[in-house]
């Protein structure tokens, strides 16, 4: 079958609404089912938030990361917050997001593809439906998009209105991004500036201005020759936006067929992704995500049965295209070397095309003794080798790595030049939901994949 009748004869057996029919997970029980229905309608009567082309555009850049020609730098916060919409946090962000993107293109050798988790990661799915605060049991937090992090049960209720609040924060945060990324302040001229946050002082941040000053020297040189430093390569940056697919009722009212090319795109993000609560073969968010032209990633946990892993892969990327697919491991550090090699056997046996990324966050965390959630600074870095290691072996692609971070001055993972300990959690633990890199942190894991890229 080509691959024209075979996009058709998804499209023939898939509607953004034929989720409903299938078993959910992870779906909120939203108090007020007509004020839900009111929301949903005013979401669907909206402008997209990202268009078909720039989705386009990220499938080819997927592709040259699929077959090694770039690397995926994918990053951003667990879980945004709503009061995280403001400029001085997304600057912020922006900084270390250009910092590690240039460190890594730059001593790697690679186009680095940039993807983040942002502007529509404003929900979370939880393992348990409620929790037990200050001797009573409310439900739990699922996100900014869903109920609020204050606990107080009339604001732990399930809002629907909060989707719609989301929308305008997604946006808002996207206009900001575009200006930053078009508008200049990505310009190669600018990568001292982006320095410019709490660690200024800090070793490794000192071993950024090293390398960036080596790159200055070298667009001075191509100055000196007259080449065009005008091109926007040298003043843009192109800027993905991902996050979870888990409100479906939102995908679907953020979902519009591209007049273009007369196909469907979810235009809430550039690429979606199902989790490991909710990739069940015969779930709704298997099914919502079949039918979308959007690049998906599937997060994969040691968990996993590999007989679903392969029918969700034939599901999710029917046309075998590399770029469309993405496998995110979240192994951890004490089982990739057990997992990660079944894995890529059995999708080499099968001529599957996908893109190999590596979470090195969600398999490592832990609780410490006083109840805090945390991750070792040291673990996510041995991961990270590890999965390069492995790949090696097996002469497949790292494609890249997907990270959960933060601009701001943090203490959540333990470790780093800075030498964060259990003791210091406290100092400033601002996460609702799991620990992140600071901005620090963030740099030197640069450092350390940019080595494992060159070598």
């Amino acid at each position: 079958m080509g691959k024209s009748a075979l996009r058709r004869e998804i499209l023939n057996s898939w509607s953004k609404s034929s989720w409903h029919k299938y078993p959910r997970k992870q779906e909120p029980e939203w108090y007020d089912k007509a004020l839900l229905k009111d929301i949903l309608s005013q979401i669907s009567d909206l402008p997209a938030l990202v268009f078909a082309g720039e989705t386009r555009s990220l499938m080819n850049d997927l592709e040259t990361v699929g077959l090694g020609k770039a690397f995926l730098l994918q990053c951003g916060n667990c879980s945004e917050n709503f009061v995280d919409c403001n400029g001085p946090k997304i600057h912020n962000f922006l900084r270390v997001f250009l910092q590690m993107s240039i460190i890594l293109s730059y001593i790697g050798n690679k186009k680095v593809v940039k993807i983040g988790r942002i502007a529509g990661q404003y929900a979370k799915p939880r393992s348990n439906e409620t929790e037990h605060i200050n001797g009573g049991e409310l439900p739990v937090y699922k996100g900014d998009m869903v109920n609020s992090f204050e606990p107080v049960l009339e604001k732990r209720k399930h809002d629907p209105a909060r989707m719609l609040e989301g929308y305008f924060r997604s946006a808002a945060t996207l206009n900001l991004i575009r200006a930053f990324s078009k508008g200049g302040y990505a310009s190669l001229h600018q990568i001292l500036d982006w320095q410019k946050h709490y660690f200024s002082d800090y070793p490794i941040m000192k071993k950024y201005e090293q390398v960036a000053a080596e790159l200055i020297s070298a667009i001075d040189f191509i100055k000196t020759i007259k080449l065009d430093t005008n091109n926007t390569s040298f003043n843009e940056v192109d800027l993905y936006t991902s996050h979870e697919s888990l409100l479906l009722e939102y995908e679907e009212a953020m979902t519009r067929v591209d007049t273009t090319t007369g196909l469907p795109y979810d235009t809430s993000a550039h690429m979606l992704w199902v989790g490991e609560r909710t990739r069940q073969v015969d779930s709704a968010h298997i099914e919502f995500l079949r039918g979308l032209n959007n690049p998906l990633g599937m997060k994969i946990g040691p968990q996993y049965k590999i007989e679903n892993i392969v029918e969700n892969i034939k599901k999710l990327n029917p046309e075998n295209r590399m770029g469309k697919l993405s496998l995110i491991v979240r192994l951890g550090v004490v089982n990739i070397e057990k997992f990660l090699p079944e894995l890529i056997r059995v999708v080499k046996d099968n001529y599957f095309n996908v893109v190999w990324i590596c979470d090195p966050m969600h398999g490592n965390a832990y609780t410490t003794g006083t109840g805090k959630k945390a991750r070792k600074f040291d673990d996510i870095l041995e991961e990270i080798r590890l999965f390069f290691q492995i790949h090696e072996r097996a002469n497949t692609i790292p494609g890249g790595v997907h990270l959960e971070l933060t601009g701001d001055n943090v203490t959540e993972c333990i470790g780093g030049k800075s030498n964060i300990t259990e003791y210091d959690l406290d100092n400033n633990y601002t996460s609702t939901c799991d620990p992140r890199l600071n901005a620090e942190q963030s740099v030197e894991l640069a450092f350390f994949v940019s080595q494992l890229m060159k070598s």
